[in-house]
């Protein structure tokens, strides 16, 4: 076999390149190291450049896409076959033109380097050009997995990033799974892969129907659809806007009501808390779309994962709330697994619970003015819901931060359920003995708390 591929007759060569085709079809990496070793690669290589003999070329482009698909991408990628698979975008014979497209997205499926080599021979614009009208399902499968590949990462800044959006905005609206998520795995690369990523994904127009994506059946779009969707609510407040002014909330309450992965679970918490970190309009939003009461259920009830995100959300929207968006809150069960989330050993978490607790007491004082009771309600109930005892735990905690937020809690809403509980202070029956000084250290804190391509 060796022997034909590197004689002079076409007829030879052809017969040998097929025959190492078949070879690689048991996909064993043992078969892929003889060939590698047989040092052929550069010949397959030259053979993508027989223009007169066009099933060589496409033979020859078929044993390098398996290759490529081996844990030897990168020899693919260095025998000098990547610009002319490039250049074979361009054939006019419709099946190699498929066949280096194929290629070409397994070089730049895994390896950053494969991909780097793919961008810097200006891949990008002739796989575009596949794009058309009349292409059949599992050609155009094909070109937005291998256009996918190339867009994760970060994009050097020559790529033209525009026309890669225009492609991928009509992409999301078909009806082929394959297709579909690819195009929003796209989607989600290039929102962190170039500056001004979300900006670029918002005015190609794909907002709408990303959020339509949220009721898909299918697990394997959601996730991709709500991935880029969390992206964009990371952005700043007029890029979060859009997705409320989508009518995203009230997409997220039914989803949540559902039984999908944690994966997709957990990412439509974060958008939640995305957006609940943003204006009382946008808290009300969330409100008037019952997603809150969904989520206070969830952090409850799910698994700690799912849980945490749910915190940050509702933390969010404790610390951000007006008056009545408290009330709200209090009023659906929020304080009581909001306390419980404080044993958690994630200090960021943490202190955004209690920056919600302090926002919640705070508007306990001002509720209760101008009534008979000078008790804050919210404390009280606190207090019953073991959430006291929680805070006073932390008070060993080893976060200067957290320690002073807890102890500025403590003495403003239970300095005299604090006094009395605590036994190193003196009683009536022992003033006159002398009661020990203790050290400085004793009162510091002592114990630590603790964002896919597949190959073809």
């Amino acid at each position: 076999m060796v022997e034909k591929v590197w004689s002079d007759d076409t007829t030879s060569q052809l017969e040998a390149t097929v025959q190492f085709r078949k070879l690689l079809s048991d996909e064993k990496n043992s078969t892929v190291i003889k060939i590698i070793r047989a040092d052929v690669l550069p010949r397959f290589s030259d053979f993508l450049s027989r223009y007169e003999h066009p099933q060589l070329q496409m033979e020859a482009a078929w044993v390098l896409t398996n290759i490529a698909a081996s844990d030897y991408t990168l020899l693919v990628a260095e025998c000098g076959a990547v610009p002319r698979l490039v250049k074979l975008l361009g054939s006019a014979n419709a099946n190699i033109r498929h066949q280096a497209t194929w290629a070409l997205g397994n070089i730049a499926a895994e390896v950053p380097t494969c991909r780097e080599i793919v961008l810097d021979h200006g891949s990008v614009t002739p796989l575009l050009a596949q794009f058309r009208e009349d292409m059949k399902v599992p050609v155009l499968r094909t070109a937005t997995w291998a256009l996918s590949n190339l867009c994760f990462g970060k994009l050097p800044a020559e790529v033209q990033v525009k026309p890669i959006l225009e492609i991928v905005s009509q992409l999301i609206h078909s009806v082929d799974e394959k297709i579909l998520a690819d195009a929003c795995w796209a989607l989600c690369y290039v929102c962190d892969g170039v500056s001004d990523g979300i900006q670029h994904v918002l005015d190609a127009g794909a907002c709408p129907q990303l959020v339509n994506l949220l009721m898909h059946a299918s697990a394997n779009i959601l996730l991709p659809a709500i991935m880029v969707l969390a992206r964009i609510s990371s952005g700043h407040d007029a890029q979060v806007q859009v997705l409320v002014e989508n009518d995203i909330l009230n997409y997220l309450a039914r989803l949540l009501a559902r039984s999908y992965p944690k994966s997709i679970k957990k990412q439509a918490c974060l958008i939640i808390s995305n957006i609940a970190t943003g204006s009382k309009d946008n808290i009300q939003a969330a409100i008037d779309a019952d997603v809150i009461s969904t989520l206070i259920f969830l952090l409850k009830t799910s698994e700690k994962d799912i849980k945490v995100e749910a915190a940050w959300a509702i933390s969010n929207a404790a610390s951000g709330g007006s008056s009545d968006q408290i009330q709200y809150l209090v009023s659906r069960g929020c304080l009581e697994p909001l306390c419980n989330v404080l044993t958690y050993q994630d200090a960021d978490l943490v202190y955004a619970c209690l920056e919600g607790l302090q926002n919640i007491l705070e508007a306990g004082d001002v509720g209760k003015q101008g009534q008979e009771s000078t008790a804050n309600p919210y404390a009280q109930f606190i207090l019953e819901c073991g959430g006291l005892d929680k805070l006073e735990d932390l008070q060993e905690v080893d976060n200067d931060t957290i320690y002073k937020l807890v102890m500025k809690l403590l003495e403003g809403y239970w300095d005299e359920e604090v006094s009395d509980d605590d036994p190193n202070l003196p009683t009536s029956n022992d003033s006159a003995e002398t009661v020990e000084t203790a050290s400085e250290d004793a009162a510091q804190p002592t114990e630590s708390l603790a964002t896919p391509n597949e190959t073809e």
